[in-house]
């Protein structure tokens, strides 16, 4: 039930995530930051969703960037948000913690 939910709703990864990190992708985790401080990727950057729209300075639009939070709902909003910021190349990862597998 929970997979036909996420797919429904496009969450989690579709692209082979190992290939946009090797292209210089990154990781913005927009949980909060307690969330963030009880565990996150070691080279993921925390940018919280309720921040995300105040804070694209801090990301360059031509760099793919991978969103992850804790169930994959709110790196799907800051997904939308961000390909209607102009940014080019962004996806949905998910859990973070799904994405340990690709911690560099």
């Amino acid at each position: 039930m929970i997979a036909a939910i996420k797919k429904i709703l496009g969450i989690g990864p579709k692209a082979d995530l190992a290939e946009v990190l090797s292209r210089g992708g990154v990781i913005v985790d927009v949980r909060t930051p307690g969330e963030f401080a009880g565990g996150h990727l070691k080279n993921s950057i925390n940018i919280p969703l309720q921040n995300l729209q105040g804070s694209l300075s801090k990301l360059k639009k031509d760099k793919p960037v991978i969103t992850c939070c804790a169930s994959g709902m709110r790196s799907a909003s800051a997904k939308s948000m961000l390909l209607a910021q102009g940014f080019t190349e962004v996806h949905n990862g998910g859990s973070w913690f799904a994405l340990k597998k690709y911690e560099q």
